[in-house]
């Protein structure tokens, strides 16, 4: 799991080959970039855009993913995502489906917060279990970007 601000993106080109075209996408995201799925590199890179509302992390659940690696960028509001890793996550309460790339698992006690601003990011591999969207004081409107890279 990676936390830092948008400028120092060039730190982590090196981590994928494709990262440089998901962070050259967030570079162009403002206020006003459409709330949808975004094709970057067709299933290699894309990106969904998102508006929602943070919920206290007691109402939400692990996610951990094979097939993508996730760089989320908050680009209006802030939210905590929790990380844990993933032998720690036992509790499954959905199998991995191939077809939402996606598993997810129960709170743990052991999950790190971690409170992500406006023009942060963190990057989750697939290695890393994660709770993104809880609210950090109260829910809040957040607006963020989730782009996908193919490991």
């Amino acid at each position: 799991m990676i936390l830092d601000t948008l400028s120092q993106w060039r730190t982590y080109a090196a981590l994928s080959p494709r990262f440089a075209q998901g962070f050259a996408f967030l570079q162009q995201v403002t206020d006003q970039t459409p709330v949808r799925r975004h094709e970057i590199d067709g299933e290699d890179v894309f990106a969904f855009v998102q508006q929602h509302g943070t919920k206290p992390v007691a109402e939400r659940q692990y996610e951990s993913h094979r097939k993508y690696i996730d760089i989320q960028y908050v680009q209006r509001g802030r939210e905590v995502m929790y990380w844990a890793p993933l032998p720690l996550l036992t509790n499954v309460t959905m199998p991995f489906d191939v077809e939402k790339d996606a598993a997810l698992y129960g709170l743990i006690p052991e999950g790190v917060p971690v409170q992500v601003n406006a023009g942060q990011f963190t990057i989750f591999f697939p290695e890393d279990g994660h709770i993104p969207s809880c609210a950090w004081d109260q829910p809040a409107e957040v607006l963020k970007v989730v782009v996908k890279v193919r490991v």
